[in-house]
């Protein structure tokens, strides 16, 4: 995102000055215009996305939730009260609710030195440092859990903590994923902010840390609020990490989802958990889109990107180096160091023993197929999802990021928003098992097709492919529409060349987000994949929970496998990312 151009008013159209009227109305450009991109192409853009969502999200989740609410055909509330009387609900609420806090705090307390020194000062390889803290948040939660139970467990390097399947290692791992997002929205407004009202404060004797809190922090806090309702809400609906980490004392309502799923077949106690989380999630949405609009309305009005200052040790920045090398250090490279290194230790000493054995079944033949048939599987359904997920996230994203007339089609803009934001928070265990009951048969009979994967892990990330091309299309200054307009232009020539250079742009971290989100996905996956056709997280996933050492040596290699393949997909991405694409 870039400042604005210069202020000045949009060029004289045709007949101005002469009496005659413009060819178009400067403001028609901000809503749903009419012309060759009229109203039938935005009623498409808006039809698809919603069919989509309807049928792939709403419809399945909405029947497994009916499904615990009814019996005999008949409303049946009886469940509820059930549900809610166990003093197991709300302990599972209490520690659910408790690590978001905690890890949304400690993510705010340890991101705010890292978008400091990344974004608000220069140095050699700052590109580089900026990707590789990017890598961590969208590295599939399998992996991170198999690195931090190798570094936590008894005989790991930190096992004397006995941290290991407690409540402190789930809050670590959130940290872990969660540092990006709190680095990159702070750095994109940090890096913005007019240095001179601090210049100004230090002058008249205000020390260092009085100007941050009475004058940097108060400007932050929008963006700070945006960051901290996002962390709260992926900390609230953690899955994977909690599963593999957390073990039979710590549990979320998301995992007692899975459990009573999976395991009871209690739909009606999931059904009722599902609704409570719903109700969490919708709050941290309304919080968190109430802030990035005020993030938004803050970085329009910083104006230009001021050029950052060098970093230097010994010029006040000691502290923020001091604080951002420690974490990355301690949060983000020791587990995955120690990750690489275990894969490569084995039974008989140093080696790629591990690495080979990825070629074969496990021990006892612990998978149905191999290791690198997982990870081909994976990749195809990825290339699939991503597809799925960039066409349906765009057509979203140009449609809310317009300013429409009307207030009724700004509240709906705003609702389509607010519905494509759901599946980050409703449970994947929802949605996958929701696929199972209703997507079974005609005429939406997918049990046997290769496309049911990519559409559950396509909705699992539409929402972060309109979370990075929206807020690039929202930041387009209006009046260079309007001057296209004036000068003629139809609508659709408008959003090729005015809107079209933006949207590619930010069509390269989007499609970078979608494929590394689809390759790790597991909660949805973990009930699709057929035995024949698993996904790389679900045989990792198996290799842990099967006795033998070479089982787990190959899990650690395969998560090793699956950690690079996303960690070059993201720094692709990264390069292909303009001044202008979004900080989440």
């Amino acid at each position: 995102m870039t400042a604005a151009p210069t202020r000045t008013g949009p060029p004289a159209g045709p007949g101005q000055g002469s009496g005659q009227e413009p060819d178009r109305r400067p403001g028609r450009p901000r809503g749903f215009a009419r012309g060759r991109l009229g109203v039938p192409a935005w009623t498409v853009a808006v039809a698809v996305p919603t069919v989509f969502l309807a049928i792939f999200f709403v419809y399945p989740a909405g029947t497994l939730i009916a499904t615990g609410f009814v019996s005999d055909g008949h409303l049946d509330l009886g469940g509820v009260a059930d549900v809610l009387g166990r003093s197991r609900t709300w302990r599972l609420l209490g520690l659910t609710l408790g690590q978001a806090l905690v890890g949304t705090a400690l993510s705010v307390a340890l991101g705010l030195p890292g978008a400091y020194v990344l974004y608000r000062r220069r140095f050699r390889g700052q590109g580089v440092a900026r990707a590789l803290v990017t890598v961590p948040f969208v590295l599939p939660t399998v992996v991170v859990g198999v690195a931090f139970r190798a570094l936590l467990a008894e005989g790991g390097p930190l096992g004397f903590l006995g941290l290991d399947g407690t409540v402190t290692a789930v809050i670590a791992a959130l940290v872990f994923f969660n540092y990006a997002v709190v680095v990159r929205s702070v750095g994109a407004l940090w890096q913005r902010l007019d240095p001179r009202a601090e210049q100004a404060a230090a002058a008249l004797g205000a020390s260092p840390w009085r100007v941050f809190r009475t004058v940097t922090l108060p400007s932050l806090v929008p963006a700070i609020a945006s960051a901290a309702s996002l962390v709260f809400l992926f900390c609230a609906t953690a899955f994977g990490i909690v599963l593999v980490l957390g073990g039979p004392r710590v549990g979320t309502i998301e995992t007692e989802i899975w459990i009573q799923t999976t395991q009871f077949l209690d739909l009606r106690a999931a059904a009722v958990l599902s609704v409570l989380q719903v109700v969490i999630v919708i709050g941290a949405l309304i919080g968190s889109n109430v802030a990035r609009r005020r993030r938004e309305v803050a970085l329009r009005l910083t104006g230009l990107t001021v050029a950052p200052r060098p970093l230097r040790w010994r010029g006040g920045d000691g502290a923020a180096i001091a604080v951002t090398a420690v974490t990355v250090a301690i949060l983000h490279v020791l587990p995955m160091a120690h990750l690489l290194l275990a894969s490569l230790r084995t039974p008989d000493g140093w080696g790629l023993g591990n690495y080979l054995a990825l070629g074969g079944t496990g021990e006892h033949s612990a998978l149905s197929v191999s290791v690198w048939q997982a990870a081909a599987n994976s990749l195809r359904v990825a290339v699939d999802a991503t597809l799925l997920a960039v066409t349906i996230g765009t057509l979203v994203a140009v449609v809310v990021s317009r300013s429409p007339r009307r207030p009724w089609l700004r509240r709906g803009a705003a609702g389509l928003d607010a519905a494509f934001m759901l599946p980050l928070g409703v449970s994947a265990v929802t949605v996958g098992f929701g696929f199972l009951i209703t997507l079974n048969r005609p005429p939406l009979d997918l049990r046997e097709s290769l496309i049911l994967i990519p559409i559950a892990q396509a909705v699992v990330a539409i929402p972060l492919v309109v979370r990075t091309v929206a807020p690039v299309l929202r930041a387009i200054d209006p009046r260079l529409r309007e001057a296209a307009a004036v000068l003629g232009a139809a609508p659709g020539r408008v959003l090729r060349y005015v809107d079209g250079p933006f949207l590619l742009r930010a069509l390269g971290p989007a499609i970078g987000f979608a494929f590394a989100v689809s390759l790790g996905e597991f909660g949805a996956t973990s009930f699709l994949s057929r035995p024949e056709r698993p996904t790389l997280p679900v045989v990792i996933f198996r290799l842990i929970g099967r006795p033998g050492e070479q089982n787990y040596g190959m899990a650690l290699a395969a998560a090793v496998i699956l950690a690079i393949l996303t960690a070059t997909i993201m720094t692709l991405a990264e390069r292909l990312r303009g001044e202008h694409s979004s900080d989440f």
